[in-house]
C-alpha cells in the first residue's frame, strides 16, 4: 500500500502562511529546490487544497517558469508527471492535465488510491492534510522548517488534533533549512 505523505514548508514558530497570507519569506536556496523535486519525483500522486492547486499550476501554465533552469524545468518536469486531485466547492475547471476535481474529501476514496497506488502520495494544504490526519490517513509528515519566525498566520500543522510521531530522518541545509521526516504513529 501506497503512503500518504504531508509535506509542507513552515517557519521556526509553526506557519505555512504570515499573517498577510503571503509565504515569500522562506530562503529556498538550489539545495533545498533540489531536495523538494527528488520529494515531488517520488509521488505519483498530488492531493491539493484549490489554493495551493492554483500556486503550483504555473509549473504547467507558464512554460518560462520551467525554462529559467535546469533546477527549474527538473522541477517542472516532476510536478507535470505527477496526477493531482483538487479538492474544491469552487473551481470550475482544471487547468493542467491529469487533474481532477473532487467537491468534496472523500476518506474512503482516499484510503482506495492509497490502496491501488503504484507509489506514494502527497497531500499539500493545511486545510486539506487536517482532514486527513483526522481521518488518520496520513502516514508521514514531512516539514522543511525555515529559519524565519513570522509571528503569525496559518499554522502548518492543525489544531485540535492529537498524533504521536516518530521521527525517521533529519537534514540540515546549509541555508539553515531543516527537513524533518516524521511517521505517524497509530492511535
Amino acid at each position: 500500500m501506497a503512503k500518504l505523505i504531508y509535506v509542507n514548508n513552515v517557519s521556526l514558530d509553526g506557519y505555512i502562511e504570515d499573517e498577510r497570507g503571503a509565504f515569500d519569506w522562506f530562503p529556498i536556496g538550489d539545495e533545498v529546490f533540489a531536495f523538494h523535486t527528488d520529494l515531488l519525483r517520488s509521488a505519483g500522486t498530488l492531493l491539493y487544497g484549490r489554493r495551493l492547486y492554483e500556486a503550483m499550476a504555473v509549473w504547467e501554465t507558464d512554460p518560462a517558469l520551467g525554462a529559467q533552469s535546469d533546477l527549474t524545468a527538473d522541477f517542472a518536469n516532476a510536478w507535470q508527471a505527477a496526477s493531482k486531485v483538487v479538492y474544491s466547492t469552487t473551481l470550475a475547471a482544471a487547468s493542467t492535465a491529469d487533474t481532477r476535481i473532487e467537491r468534496q474529501f472523500d476518506p474512503d476514496v482516499v484510503r482506495e488510491l492509497k490502496a491501488t497506488a503504484s507509489s506514494d502520495l502527497t497531500v499539500g494544504g493545511a486545510n486539506l492534510a487536517a482532514q486527513a490526519l483526522t481521518a488518520g490517513l496520513v502516514d508521514e509528515c514531512q516539514l522543511m522548517v525555515l529559519p524565519v519566525v513570522v509571528g503569525g498566520g496559518k499554522p502548518g500543522l492543525p489544531t485540535g488534533i492529537r498524533a504521536d510521531l516518530e521521527l525517521l530522518d533529519e537534514r540540515r541545509f546549509q541555508n539553515g533549512v531543516v527537513h524533518l521526516r516524521y511517521r505517524v504513529l497509530p492511535n
